[in-house]
């Protein structure tokens, strides 16, 4: 018990010590941070985001406390989850920790729901070539989407896309901003 208060209240501090541990933001038009400026050959899929080298930008977590999964259900019960935003990493199509149980709750409800489907969306932030993005993206919603498989979700109702960096969430050029906007959206339709 004490352990599960002590989990959530350094993930609720997460957030606030990596805003702190940034001493400036970047300047507007600032590219030296871009998610990737152009792939080349060490960034291809087969190589894991995680190994490839990459800028040592800070990371802002999203300041949308209310997408982590302490809305959901646990157990069997396939209640629809409210948090329907899974944030990334810069760089990187990993599903986080923290975002598990969210996922596990959406795919109990799929499985237990066989006529709704759902769309996938992938996004990203505005660093990177749009192309890049794009890929990023995509390799972020078929994350989502194998995790939901794996989790009972049928495979016939789900569909991915990639937005890539189109779509924003927040239009800033800072830290905060870009965390908002690498993200996978999951669109609910045939309720």
């Amino acid at each position: 018990m004490v352990k599960q208060g002590l989990k959530r209240v350094t993930m609720a501090l997460l957030p606030v010590l990596v805003l702190a541990a940034c001493s400036s933001a970047p300047k507007k038009g600032d590219t030296s941070g871009a998610e990737q400026s152009a792939p080349s050959a060490a960034a291809d899929e087969s190589t894991p985001a995680q190994t490839r080298a990459l800028d040592s930008a800070p990371v802002a977590q999203p300041k949308a406390i209310s997408e982590t999964p302490a809305a959901v259900t646990k157990g069997g019960d396939a209640a629809l989850p409210a948090t329907r935003v899974i944030y990334f990493d810069y760089d990187d199509a990993t599903i986080r920790a923290e975002f598990r149980e969210v996922l596990a709750a959406h795919a109990r409800y799929l499985a237990s729901h066989p006529n709704v489907r759902i769309t996938v969306q992938g996004h990203c932030d505005e660093r990177g070539t749009r192309e890049y993005n794009m890929g990023l993206g995509e390799r972020r919603a078929n994350a989502v989407k194998k995790f939901l498989s794996l989790q009972g979700a049928g495979g016939k109702q789900m569909e991915a896309v990639s937005f890539g960096e189109e779509r924003p969430v927040d239009s800033g050029h800072d830290d905060a901003a870009w965390a908002k906007n690498r993200r996978v959206e999951i669109v609910y339709s045939g309720r």
